[in-house]
Formats: structure tokens, sequence, C-alpha cells
């Protein structure tokens, strides 16, 4: 209880004020392991029944036995309801949530932070509410994250997290409000797709809470079905009649219950009407509950070790003390792990959810963010309980049938004292009963009727993808591809089933699209354009003006990336003939247009833009650049201002408002840096400044890699030499470039695992003009392997051993290529036991040896 006392118990909140703060908090952890400095070529590891692939991240694979006290920067929120702690450090996770009226966590506390090597790259801890995307569980979940603190004018108080995760290039926000007199906590997330292509993502927040044999959970009163992962298997719900995760309910089990449970299980609800789900604690009477639009909010899902010997055991290895929890996740956007949905260029989704302790109510009926609230019968008795999550005034209880009333009763609610209510029945049929629940103006809180008793089908379980050749349909091959791709399978490769489609129809729009997008997301561009090409010849063979342009603007970014800036100005604009592509097209307009220094034509691009997606933040960066290169500083002032209200870690944004100059510059570039500090990734850094470089903006994406490369003493992550000479070189300045290169090649190549599209082009310009660099050949084949261009790959790592045979990476990497995909069993050998040779404290490469 220590810790409890220590961050928790104390409380300085005044009545109805908010308050936020840092603090360096000591918690006992059982450390991790140096990361793997060897890149980890996953390619059919089925993950949480998605892929597995963890590249371009290192990944761990021990923890310390021993635990010792560490320091961690940790964030509070307090009102006089709750206390919250949230870890940047950790992913941006809430670490502890308590609930200062019952004097109890909401939110299960895990008191040590004890990781198990069960997260997609390694170390996973249990407990808090952990934040997966853009897959489960996230790559980044033991990862720092960056942090700020915002304040707005009703008295609310907001700990944001953010980040660019590497595997997708997507970004994340997190934001956690706690309001006056609320007793609840606010989660404003926002997913951002920064890439020029679709990508996909989920979100599952993932709230543990402790469970024991009075432990129950609590789903809408529409469920009458789960299903597991992938929907692989189906069982009806509360009450389990058959078989599930190999475990006999025949006799009908409530599974709700944990204590019902004894094997490892999960369970997510089929689609629910309704906008809750939580968890009650029955000896305690009081709960956790998750509050969210249900049109948005479509997964609910409980995860639990189990109640037995196994899940008994996992407890212990995952905490010293606190004991058996479970996983009460909820989906936004997403019902099923996996189950991914689309974010189009430059696309931004986000929503609110709520986290609330609740108490009295049990098993829930109906929930919003302000009330809670059950109706059941006892005996010849209805029975009502109330609890809000904040203090009303003249609440209005309603009971009413047919147009007469059963209750009507007034009260005065605070999260402190629920309400119960007894009726009589009078001979009523229960369930035809309606309940509206309404504050002093006469708004309701919340309502209830009672579903319709019927017999509901139960779904049937997912089937397995069929053999190309035995679908019948180019149209389900395409949508059998798309699926394979949307949810990343493990082990299905959807080409197979573009490439049967386009064997009996080779001018198939979509599947020749399909393909495009599969070779420019592997950074062949030039393999990419034929396919978009086929797809337009087909789209314009009746009609010049086609009514999807989604091909025009892939062939346009096949042709950019190819630097062929004019063919691709052409593709790009014949796009924004058609309203889907217009911002993006419009977008990559402006950045052509900067690249030609015609700035006046690029400002009208940018701002058809906008009209069409006002939440780019790379749109706003860039016509915060054009603006300034205008000389039209007050303005881009007043947009940079209105940017970072919306998007506080738009870095691009901060670098401008310092490139404007004048009085608060220095100001702004501290505020940027102090926002940026050890907790954001080069990788991120790289990010960043490729949004400038991308305009042909050289110089400013210079001066950011600058910063990191002068905080850091020069002795930095090699890809941001090869990014500074790719810009160099870029700007005609070959010397220059060398010299980067130069810089490039003299670091330390460990944990160097290119990804990002536009680094195909730094490391294939540094071997045009370095070209007897073994390193840039061997970046070169990290990132062709991870896009499964082997053959590729393999060539460059043969010219990096020409190069340099003392690098035991490189020959450890080859022996990988010979052994997996070449059958060189013996040639594969000879290079691993070189690498060895040259290193033989590498424990990976003498494992791969064994």
């Amino acid at each position: 209880m220590e810790n409890i006392t220590k961050y928790l118990i104390k409380s300085t909140v005044k009545k109805s004020e908010v308050k936020a703060w840092e603090e360096t908090v000591m918690l006992p952890t059982y450390e991790i392991g140096k990361e793997e400095k060897n890149p980890v070529f996953i390619e059919k590891r089925v993950y949480q029944g998605s892929s597995g692939v963890v590249y371009p991240y290192p990944v761990v694979e021990k923890i310390c036995d021993e635990k010792k006290e560490k320091a961690y920067r940790a964030v509070f929120l307090e009102n006089e309801y709750l206390k919250i702690m949230i870890l940047p450090e950790l992913g941006g996770r809430v670490q502890m949530a308590y609930d200062k009226i019952k004097q109890r966590h909401f939110v299960y506390y895990n008191q040590v932070i004890k990781p198990a090597l069960v997260g997609l790259t390694g170390p996973w801890i249990s407990g808090g509410i952990e934040f997966n995307w853009p897959q489960h569980h996230r790559p980044s979940t033991y990862l720092p994250t960056e942090c700020t603190i915002e304040e707005f004018p009703d008295g609310s108080v907001t700990v944001w997290c953010s980040e660019v995760e590497r595997m997708f290039r997507t970004k994340g926000m997190a934001g956690f409000t706690l309001y006056p007199g609320k007793a609840y906590l606010e989660i404003k997330a926002k997913v951002y797709n920064r890439t020029s292509l679709p990508q996909t993502f989920l979100w599952w927040a993932n709230p543990a809470v402790v469970v024991h044999k009075d432990y129950y959970s609590v789903f809408p009163p529409d469920v009458n079905a789960v299903f597991d992962h992938g929907k692989r298997a189906v069982s009806s719900f509360p009450i389990a009649t058959g078989v599930y995760y190999k475990q006999d309910y025949s006799s009908g089990v409530d599974i709700s219950k944990y204590k019902n449970i004894p094997v490892p299980t999960s369970y997510m609800a089929i689609n629910s009407k309704y906008d809750f789900v939580g968890g009650y604690e029955e000896n305690v009477e009081a709960g956790l509950l998750h509050v969210a639009d249900h049109h948005v909010n479509a997964g609910k899902k409980q995860w639990t070790w189990g109640c037995g010997d196994f899940g008994q055991a996992w407890d212990r290895n995952l905490t010293d003390e606190d004991g058996p929890y479970i996983e009460l996740m909820t989906g936004m956007y997403c019902d099923n792990q996996p189950d991914f949905t689309w974010l189009q260029p430059y696309e931004e989704k986000e929503w609110k959810q709520y986290f609330m302790p609740y108490s009295a109510v049990g098993m829930v009926k109906n929930a919003t963010k302000e009330a809670i609230v059950t109706l059941k019968k006892n005996e010849d008795k209805g029975e009502v309980i109330l609890y809000t999550t904040s203090v009303y005034k003249s609440v209005r209880i309603l009971v009413t049938c047919g147009g007469k009333v059963y209750l009507d009763s007034i009260h005065d609610m605070s999260p402190a004292e629920p309400v119960k209510e007894s009726f009589a029945l009078n001979g009523v049929e229960f369930d035809s009963l309606k309940l509206c629940v309404y504050d002093n103006n006469g708004k309701v809180l919340v309502e209830y009727e009672a579903e319709k008793k019927e017999i509901k089908p139960i779904p049937d379980p997912a089937k397995a993808a069929k053999d190309p050749k035995d679908i019948a349909s180019i149209e389900q091959l395409y949508l059998t591809g798309l699926h394979l791709e949307q949810y990343r399978h493990a082990t299905y490769n959807p080409t197979d089933y573009y490439m049967e489609a386009l064997s009996r129809e080779p001018g198939d729009v979509r599947c020749n699209n399909a393909m495009g997008l599969f070779w420019m997301r592997r950074g062949q561009f030039a393999k990419a354009q034929p396919y978009f090409e086929a797809a337009i010849a087909t789209l314009i063979e009746r009609n010049p003006n086609p009514i999807d342009g989604e091909p025009h603007y892939n062939l346009g970014w096949s042709l950019k990336m190819q630097g062929k800036f004019d063919e691709a100005y052409d593709a790009f604009f014949k796009a924004t003939w058609s309203a889907a592509q217009q911002d993006s097209a419009y977008y990559a307009l402006a950045q052509i247009d900067c690249i030609r220094n015609d700035f006046e034509k690029a400002l009208e691009h940018i701002d058809r833009s906008l009209v069409r997606n006002w939440h780019n933040h790379k749109a706003r960066q860039l016509k915060a650049s054009i603006l300034r290169k205008l000389g039209k500083k007050e303005a881009a002032a007043t947009l940079i201002a209105e940017s970072l209200s919306i998007d506080k870690f738009n870095i691009g944004c901060r670098l401008e408002l310092y490139l404007l100059g004048g009085e608060s510059a220095q100001q702004a570039l501290d505020e940027m840096m102090a926002l940026m500090n050890e907790t954001t990734s080069v990788h991120s850094y790289i990010e960043y400044a490729l949004d400038f470089a991308n305009a042909g903006l050289y110089a400013e994406a210079e001066r950011l890699l600058l910063l990191w490369v002068n905080k850091n003493d020069g002795i930095v992550y090699p890809m941001v030499y090869y990014a500074l000479g790719y810009f160099a070189s870029k700007s005609d300045d070959v010397l220059k470039a060398i010299d980067y290169y130069k810089k490039a090649s003299q670091m330390a190549p460990d944990y160097c695992f290119p990804n990002k599209l536009e680094e195909v082009l730094m490391l294939q310009d540094a071997n045009r003009l370095q070209p007897n660099d073994s390193k840039a050949w061997y970046y070169l084949g990290n990132f062709w392997y991870g896009a499964r261009q082997h053959d590729e790959a393999i060539a460059c790592w043969e010219r990096s051993v020409e190069l340099d045979d003392q690098f035991p990476t490189v020959l450890r990497n080859l022996a990988l290529g010979y052994y997996n995909k070449r059958n060189r069993k013996e040639d594969a050998l000879a290079c691993l036991e070189k690498a060895f040779a040259l290193d033989t404290n590498d424990d990976r490469i003498l494992m791969e040896l064994d």
C-alpha cells in the first residue's frame, strides 16, 4: 500500500477544481533487457489473429529477474472525485485511476512494473489503461510518448500524449480530461494518416479491472452472443451452452462471471445498440463503466487468463501482490481483433470515450456519461437504481407503461449518493415498462425500455478464404484480397487473389489499382506505374472523365517518387476532378508547385486542399511555409496558432513559428524543443523533416534534423545523415551531400532498420554518389527484406559484403536470405559461422547458428 498512500490518497484539490502536474515517481520495476540490435524479419507469425511482423521495430527478449526502484515521469490529473496518474514513458498509459468517493481503484492498479514477453515486440505490462493501435498489442506500448498539459476556460484540464508510430507512420494522440464536478475521465483520441497511401488501423482501449469470485462483466442487455479473435468461434452469452476455447459449457454456464471461466478466454460482443460496457464487484457494490457512442464504439470485449492454475500462474508472472485481473476492452471503429478500418491519405479520425467508477447499480441496463441506471424485478415489485456522475438538483425518475405511471419521484443526486426506488407492479408486464430519468430542465439523462423477448440467432463463425482458383468471380477475388490486406493476414497472400483476377481480366480496374498500391508500399515505384496505367486505360476506354480518380492519384505518386514531376503533376490534376481525391491531390500539386518555386500557385492549391480536409495537419504546415515564403508572416502566424489549437504536436507548424523570426522566435524554438525532449523518437524527427523535403523545402528539413544532430553531439542514427545528404543532393550541393553520406557511413549500424519509402530514395542516392559505402547497401537490403523484396535484399547484402566482409550483421542477414529464400544451406552456414566468429558475444547469431 505504500505507493497508493504516496501517490493517491493525499488530495490537494478544492471542490470544483481540476489540477494537473508533473512529478517524478519511484516505482518498483523489473527492467527489460537491451533491444536486439539485429533486424528481426518475421513474415508469417500470427499475433492476436493478425500479422506478427515486428520490423522496423527492434525486439526485446529478456526481462530482469530482480526488481529495483526506478524513476518515471508521471503526469497527474485530479478533481474532487478522481485522481489519475499517466506514464508518458510507457506508451502514455493510465497507470492509476482512483475513485476518491469509494476510496478504491476503479481501474486495476499494479503497484509494480513487471513486464512479460507477450507484446508484439516483447515487453508488456498488466494493469491501468493501455491504448492499442495501429494494431493489438501496440508495437510501442513500452516506448515513450510526447506529452503536454492544456487548460481550458471551463476549468477542465487535458493531458495530451502523442506518437508517430514507425510501422505504418500513422500518428496517434490521446487527450485525458477531467472536468470540475464530473466523476468521469474523458479520453479524446485522434488517429491521423501522415502518408500518401491508404492505411488501416484499429484502436482498442484496454482497461484492466480487479477480479475475484464476486466479479462479473456487464455487457449491454441486447448482447446474446460473443466471438473469439477473428470470429473463429462463437458462443451464446451470458449463458454459454457449448464448447468454447475447448471448454465444455454444455450444462449452461454464466461466462460473464470470472469464477466460471477456468481457461484463458477472449470474447467480443456482437454489435450492440447500447453505448456502454463494464464490470462490477458485487462484494463492494462498485465497478468500472465505459461509455462511448456505439456507432463508433463497436468493440466490447473481455479477456481473462482464467481462474484456474494456469491463469493464477500468469497473475503471479505480471504482478507481485495485486492479484488477478481481466482486460475489459473497448474498440473504436472496430468490433473484433483483428478488425481494421481504413484511413485514407491524410485522413484523421477522432472520437471521445469515457471511463467512470460507479456504485450500487450492478447489472447496468443503460448508461450515458451523465447517468447509469438499472431496472429490475424483485418478486411483485420493480426497482430502479440510479447513479449520476455529477451533482444534480431535482432529478426526476419516471417509470411508465401505456400512459400509466408506476413511479414518479424527485431526487437530489451526486456521485456519492446513488438512489434506489421500489414501486408496485400491480400486474403489469415488467418487460413493457419504460424508464426515463430527467434533469431539472427536462433533459433526458438516461432512459431504458426492456428488450423484447425474442430468440435471436447465434451468428456463424468466420470462414477461411478459398483458394484463388476456387473463387468464381473477379469481384470476390478482389474483395478477398482486399480483406487479407485490410486485416494484415499473416499467412495468406492478397496478391494471389489480385493476380488470379488479372489473369482472367487483365484490365480490371480495382485489381490493377490494388497491385499498384502493393508495389508502391514496397518501394517499387516503377513496378507500380504500369498497374495504375492499366487501371486508367480501362476507366477511360469509354469516358475520359472517370468517376473514380484514385488510379490517377496513385499514378501521380508513383511518378513523383521516380522524380517525374511533370507527368506526376498531370496525373494529380486529373485526380482532382474526382471529389474523393481532391484534398490529397491538391496537396500533392502544392508540393510540386513549391519544388518549382511557384508559391502563388502553391497557395491556391493548398487552400483547395484544406477546403476538402481542414484537419490535414501536413497541409497546414505547408500553407504556413508558403505564406512565409510569400512574405505573409502575419497570416502564417495566425494559421499556426489555429493549427496548434487543433494539434499541439504539429511540429512542422512549431518550426515554422520559429522560422518566422521576430522577438518570439527563440521562445517558439524553446517550446518546440521542450515538447520534443528525449521522449521524441529520432524517427519522428525524420518524419517531420520529410514533410518539408517532399515539398522541396530542403533547407527547412535540414534545419530540423540538425537540431537532433546538435542535441546528440553528432553521434546519431545513420538515417539522419543519409537524409541530410539526400536533402543536399536534391539542392544540387553534391559536395555537401557526399560529406553527409560519409558521416552516415561512420555511424554505428545497430538498430538501423529503414522503413520509410523516402529512405529508399535516400539510400539509392547515397549508393550513386558513394558506391563504396557498404553500410548504405546493408541498410537498403534491410528495407527490401522487410518489404519482402528478397531478391533485391540479397543483392544489396551481397554488394555490402563485397565492400566489407568484416561486418557480422550483414553476413547474418545474408544467411537468412540464403537459407529461407534460396535454399543455399551451405552458403548460409558459412555466412553465419563467419558472422559469429566476428562477434562471439552476439547471442542471436549463436542461436540462429545452432
